[in-house]
């Protein structure tokens, strides 16, 4: 089992992510984060590596596109014990990314709130579920966070191995899918009461 070396941290639910990070950089983990969730991590005084650094591409389209780039999804889904995909990011310059704490845009809130259709529609997460999903699916290597009601679990395992056991990356990622799998339905169900 690998040491978690890189992880990504990008969440709408800022609860108890200020600990978590403290806790990862004291464990040598580097942190890349994003948006305001960096601005949070910075201002208590952690070290953060901005997402455009790591892409070399700056946020565009009011942040519509930020992480979508094969920097972050190259060392998110690479297989760590395939000889070519090791060789491809290491040809390329992309880092392992081994542990991803996303949470989504809101977008269940928005509606309850009566935001319209526009404002709905820009709180559809396209990055975040992208994310989750992309580090669901190589669950065998890398280790991913919606809640944090996890994050102790999470830590502890860390703390005692220098990464997560592959049954509690598994029963993460099964987490993941049933997150998005919801997700995508609230949006189904609140589109589908519109024509265009």
């Amino acid at each position: 089992m690998n040491k978690i070396e890189r992880a990504l941290i990008s969440v709408t639910d800022k609860k108890g992510v200020v600990e978590l990070a403290k806790e990862l950089e004291s464990l040598g983990i580097e942190i890349i984060s994003t948006g305001g969730t960096a601005k949070v991590l910075r201002e208590a005084g952690v070290k953060v590596v901005e997402i455009s650094e790591v892409t070399g591409f700056p946020e565009i389209l009011e942040g519509r596109v930020k992480t979508l780039h094969p920097h972050i999804h190259g060392g998110i889904l690479f297989k760590r014990d395939n000889p070519e995909h090791v060789e491809t990011i290491k040809k390329l310059q992309i880092k392992p990314i081994d542990l991803v704490v996303v949470n989504l845009y809101a977008f269940e809130k928005v509606v309850e709130k009566g935001g319209d259709l526009e404002e709905a529609i820009e709180n559809i997460d396209i990055g975040g579920p992208t994310l989750l999903r992309a580090s669901a699916k190589n669950f065998k290597y890398v280790t991913v966070v919606i809640d944090p009601e996890d994050y102790e679990k999470v830590l502890e395992e860390i703390r005692t191995y220098g990464n997560t056991t592959l049954k509690t990356r598994f029963e993460l990622a099964k987490k993941v899918f049933a997150l998005t799998s919801r997700y995508d339905r609230t949006i189904l169900d609140y589109l589908s009461r519109f024509s265009v």
